[in-house]
Formats: structure tokens, sequence, C-alpha cells
């Protein structure tokens, strides 16, 4: 299967908002491009819509898409992203019938360590040094996750991801 890019997918969601308006927050590898890299490949689309779910993930598939979407991203993991995480989306492209945004880089970083694979931390770590987040800014940003999230078993395996991850990061910063 071919690998996917930004621009071929704006140009497709462009044609399905002709006849249904769409507002569309993009994760995974299609942000990674936006923000640069372009290394990582990704073979499908993960996202968050406002509008036809339905519709969309039917649209995508005729078009040969693979698709995770949903109404709500943060719901895709017992820890939640951070509040505010829809009003901190950047929109990368924008008419009168579509929305196309991306997280904003710390929520980003925040929904790789809620999944928290080897892939996930490298395209953290990308993210973190690309826009030279600091440490500090992270942790909040974590922390304001856990207090979202409910209380589960889960928040220890994510508060470990967080540690190893700024692990990655200070040693990054040293080397």
């Amino acid at each position: 299967m071919p690998e996917i890019k930004l621009k071929d997918v704006i140009q497709l969601l462009k044609r399905f908002s002709r006849n249904s308006p769409l507002e569309i927050i993009l994760i995974g590898g299609l942000s990674l491009e936006y923000y640069g890299l372009r290394e990582r490949a990704t073979m499908d689309i993960d996202a968050e819509v406002k509008g036809d779910v339905d519709k969309l993930s039917d649209f995508l598939k005729r078009n040969k898409i693979p698709c995770d979407i949903g109404e709500n991203i943060s719901m895709w993991s017992l820890i939640s992203l951070p509040p505010g995480y829809k009003k901190r989306a950047e929109t990368i492209y924008s008419d009168d019938r579509l929305k196309v945004k991306v997280l904003n880089p710390l929520d980003f970083i925040i929904a790789k360590l809620r999944r928290g694979t080897e892939e996930d931390l490298h395209d953290a770590l990308f993210i973190a040094g690309k826009f030279s987040l600091k440490e500090e800014s992270i942790m909040k940003s974590a922390g304001q996750a856990v207090r979202s999230s409910p209380r589960d078993t889960a928040l220890f395996i994510f508060n470990k991801n967080v540690e190893i991850f700024i692990k990655k990061l200070r040693k990054r910063k040293l080397d």
C-alpha cells in the first residue's frame, strides 16, 4: 500500500467537503509530515472529525485510504488529552466548507505518550526538539492530562512513559 501524503489528503478532503462540511484534526503521521518529519511515512489517516464520521469513513474507504477517525480523540485512551486541545489545534488549511488542523506540539507529545511505543517516543522527541519544548511545559501538560483522566492503573503506565521520555529528552540535550 502506498504512503499517504498530506497535500493529497487535503485535496481528497476538499472533494468530500463539497457535499458535507468538515472540520478535522489530523494526528499521527500526517501531522508529523506537516511538522517536518519527512522520513516518517504513513499509510492511514488518524483524526478527530467534526462532521459526518460515517460518511467520511465510507468516502475514504472508497478512495482506498485506511482511516481511524472519531468524534473525540481524547477518548481513544484512558488517558485524556489536556483540556483545551481542540482550541489549541493549529489550522493548516481552511476554506468555507473545510478546516484541517493538527494538534498543538505539546498536545501531540501527550497523545504519543499515551500509547508510548518506541516509534511514538521517537516522534515525540522529534517534536520536542523541533519546537524547543521545555521539560517543565511537557510535565505540566502531562499533569493536566492525568488530572483530566479517570483514576485507572493506565495512569501508572502513562506516568512511566512520561518519565522515560523526559530521560531521553535530557540525554538528547546532553549529546
